[in-house]
């Protein structure tokens, strides 16, 4: 026949395509997002926690984050009115959910703005898709039930954070839609305690 069946892809880059599609038909401008090196936090502490025994193996049953090679999104452009001033425009839709939100499988409309300033207190997941491109990587020692910090990673979450550009087909690079230049010092706002090693 001339052509070769493809069993499967991967599911979030085939998720993105049918709200792309669904959300323009409605006039609603979307786009896809990809994002490197991106974090999966499974216990809100908008960290990426990874644990080893003292042989450096990884310990997978109390590593339950993980950082994934990218992930992929839609952003679609919509205003927030239930939101506080600045934050309509851009706004995170995730067909592919990781996790459970209010008991459902969803992700968002989560506002790029607000993720970008750490104002993680808003509904529609924000919490979840900070962590996605922001959290910080620790990995720790397991010994018995002592656990001693290894390593703190604050850059490598959330990388080369990229759309097509309008009217061609090169990337555009929107990292600094979604966080300041790494080591620039900010602060998160909302509900969460400062964070602890323990």
């Amino acid at each position: 026949c001339g052509f070769t069946v493809v069993a499967a892809g991967s599911g979030c880059v085939m998720g993105c395509a049918t709200p792309s599609s669904v959300m323009r038909c409605l006039g609603i401008p979307t786009r896809a997002v990809t994002n490197f090196n991106s974090g999966h936090d499974t216990d809100g502490n908008l960290i990426i926690d990874v644990f080893y025994d003292k042989t450096g193996q990884l310990l997978p049953r109390k590593s339950k984050d993980s950082v994934w090679n990218f992930h992929v999104w839609n952003e679609c452009w919509m205003a927030r009115r239930d939101l506080p001033a600045g934050y309509g425009g851009w706004q995170v839709l995730d067909a592919t959910p990781q996790e459970r939100s209010n008991g459902l499988y969803c992700c968002g409309p989560a506002p790029v703005t607000a993720i970008r300033e750490g104002d993680v207190q808003h509904r529609y997941d924000a919490p979840f898709v900070f962590s996605m491109v922001n959290a910080d990587r620790v990995a720790w020692l397991l010994s018995g039930t002592r656990k001693e910090k290894l390593h703190w990673d604050e850059n490598s979450i959330g990388i080369h954070i990229s759309t097509k550009d309008v009217g061609s087909q090169d990337r555009q690079d929107i990292t600094s839609a979604y966080k300041h230049p790494e080591g620039l010092s900010w602060t998160l706002s909302g509900l969460f305690p400062p964070l602890s090693d323990g």
